[in-house]
Formats: structure tokens, C-alpha cells, sequence
């Protein structure tokens, strides 16, 4: 599972978990039923402190998207991939949008926007499957 966690974000850590875990689960890496890395093992394998986790975890349960199962921990609820599905295209619409306006404030066209939006697409082609939200 690829969380970013790079310093770049500019996001509190706890969210920026949480979003990767919502990409895994839209991405099925994280299945309907499927339990979620404990906060212990998430903590150890992104270096970060439990509370952390926990706190993504918390969030994630108050939208709905994880629920706690007795005695195993946090499984991904049902109808939680649509809903992660709908809050990834809105992630990068809003990351994208973002990015235009600070292309339109430099002067480009939007022909050469979409240029470089193609090149940079067809760069990451050899990178993994990162269409669906699988891959490293």
C-alpha cells in the first residue's frame, strides 16, 4: 500500500494517511471486509507515531469508511469503494485545478497545459499500475 508522506504535502500526517488508505480502498487494494494494516504494523512500516494512525483511523471510521469488527480490528465497510472513488477524482480535481491556475497565472496556454499534462502522464506510464490506485 503507497502512502505519501512526503514533506512536500504541506497536510497534517494523520490526513494524508487517511487519504492513502481511501486511494487503497478505491484502488481495491483494500477490499469490502478486508481488514485494514493494524495501527501498530501501519506505525512501524511509515515511521510515524501510533496516535497518528490512530487518529487517521478515527476519521475514517466517522465517514464510514472503516468499521470496527470485535476482537480483529478495522475491516473496509461495504459501499466504502464508491464512496473513496468519488473522494479520489475529487482529490486530483482539485489538486489539477490548483495546478491550472498557477499555469494560467504564468501565461501558458491552455494547449500547452495540455501538452504537459500528457508528457507528465506518459512519463509515469512505466512506473506501475497507477491507474487504479495499485502498484508499489
Amino acid at each position: 500500500m503507497l502512502i505519501d508522506l512526503s514533506e512536500s504535502d504541506g497536510r497534517p500526517i494523520y490526513g494524508r494517511i487517511a487519504d492513502g488508505i481511501k486511494f487503497a480502498i478505491a484502488g481495491e487494494v483494500l477490499r469490502p471486509g478486508e481488514l485494514a494494516p493494524s495501527v501498530r504494523e501501519l506505525s512501524k512500516q511509515l515511521v510515524v507515531n501510533p496516535n497518528t494512525v490512530a487518529r487517521a483511523y478515527r476519521d475514517l471510521q466517522a465517514e464510514g469508511l472503516l468499521e470496527s469488527v470485535r476482537g480483529t480490528g478495522l475491516q473496509v465497510a461495504l459501499g466504502a469503494t464508491d464512496r473513496c472513488r468519488l473522494a479520489r477524482v475529487e482529490h486530483v480535481r482539485g489538486r489539477l485545478r490548483a495546478a491550472i491556475e498557477e499555469a494560467r497565472e504564468t501565461g501558458l496556454a491552455a494547449g500547452e497545459i495540455e501538452a504537459i499534462l500528457r508528457e507528465e502522464w506518459e512519463r509515469g506510464q512505466g512506473t506501475g499500475d497507477h491507474a487504479n490506485g495499485k502498484g508499489a
